[in-house]
């Protein structure tokens, strides 16, 4: 397994206002995983908590690896529909641990911090109210006025 740890010169290391914003974006009244933490019994621990996930996030970059037991999840197979009766009919879902899902918001919204400088605006798929169905419409404006002066598109 690789190592993915970065080097301290490479990022800076996440502060308690980055965890705490992630904590916040956290789905509340949700199933836990395996380790049966809720996201609610997280937020009840108040300050304390946001500097112990401080740490531990940072500790996690900064060796590269986190605790088995964090990695595990459990799989459930739901029906589709009521009644389903064929495989084809059912749908699989994964509990995972809150805190491994918190821990996976947090450093993605650190890639998307540092890959968004670097995605020009005209990457209209990936970057924020860049749909394609802006590009589309105009297109579609610039097709039209094409026509309309009967010059080649």
């Amino acid at each position: 397994m690789q190592n993915l740890q970065l080097s301290r010169s490479l990022r800076p290391p996440i502060s308690g206002a980055e965890v705490e914003n992630a904590l916040s974006e956290m789905g509340r009244g949700r199933a836990p995983g395996p380790d049966n933490i809720h996201v609610e019994l997280i937020e009840a621990l108040g300050d304390w908590v946001i500097d112990k996930l401080t740490e531990m996030v940072n500790l996690i970059c900064d060796s590269g690896g986190m605790l088995s037991g964090m990695s595990k999840s459990v799989v459930m197979v739901l029906p589709g529909k009521p009644g389903a009766n064929e495989c084809g009919l059912h749908r699989t879902t994964s509990l995972m641990s809150h805190i491994t899902q918190f821990l996976l918001c947090v450093l993605m919204e650190g890639v998307r911090n540092g890959i968004r400088p670097e995605v020009g605006d005209i990457r209209f798929g990936f970057v924020p109210d860049g749909g394609t169905g802006n590009v589309i419409f105009t297109l579609a404006a610039m097709v039209d006025r094409c026509i309309g002066m009967q010059k080649d598109v």
